[in-house]
């Protein structure tokens, strides 16, 4: 891996980001963007090696210049790099032509470890991401509508401690954009309309107390 396009707004987690590519790939010269607009500017009439994308940006996803990398062969390997763990997030930027799809949370030994399997021929997936996709193909019918990811959980939690959509995105370091898709896909499959409801299954989880 000889270039890559990182396109992620976060100013400190591009930093690491960076790093974590530089680590990972010896001499690897890395464009950092923050915008979708910048991404598609960077990449025009080029292609990189590596494209480390994140999904929820200030001017659209990161999941459409994945499917424009994809389309006119910008990239020679598509990696979303994101806190969205939901299926929507998730098979989208399959279908758009990621080949990989890692969570920030990780250390960032992890991301560096998983990146380099790049050249091994090893999709970089993060453990609850494959264990994901294997759920989809093959999935507990007892389970699947109600099972919430560790991300949700935060959410859910913090809903039923009373934080507004703004506290929750401040106190997770998400967009607010972001929190409203989180608890769409939490309400739709607790099969839930309120915030009451949402506390109730709170404390039947035992994520917060009476």
């Amino acid at each position: 891996m000889k270039s890559a396009l990182l396109l992620e707004d976060h100013e400190p987690t591009r930093d690491v980001l960076c790093s974590v590519l530089r680590e990972a790939f010896a001499g690897i010269s890395v464009d950092a963007v923050s915008t979708v607009a910048q991404a598609r500017a960077r990449a025009e009439g080029r292609q990189y090696d590596l494209a480390l994308l994140d999904i929820s940006l200030p001017d659209g996803s990161g999941v459409e210049v994945a499917a424009e990398l994809s389309r006119r062969e910008g990239a020679h390997y598509i990696v979303m790099a994101t806190v969205m763990d939901d299926d929507e997030s998730l098979f989208g930027a399959l279908r758009a032509g990621a080949q990989g799809y890692l969570l920030k949370e990780h250390l960032r030994a992890e991301l560096v470890e998983q990146l380099r399997g790049i050249v091994e021929g090893r999709p970089p997936l993060s453990p609850s991401i494959a264990r994901r996709i294997l759920g989809h193909f093959h999935p507990d019918p007892r389970s699947q509508q109600q099972q919430l990811t560790p991300r949700e959980a935060d959410v859910l939690t913090l809903i039923a401690q009373g934080s507004t959509r703004k506290g929750i995105a401040r106190q997770l370091e998400l967009s607010p954009n972001t929190v409203s898709g989180y608890i769409k896909t939490i309400y739709q499959k607790l099969n839930i309309r309120s915030c009451s409801e949402a506390t109730l299954e709170a404390v039947r989880r035992g994520l917060v107390r009476e």
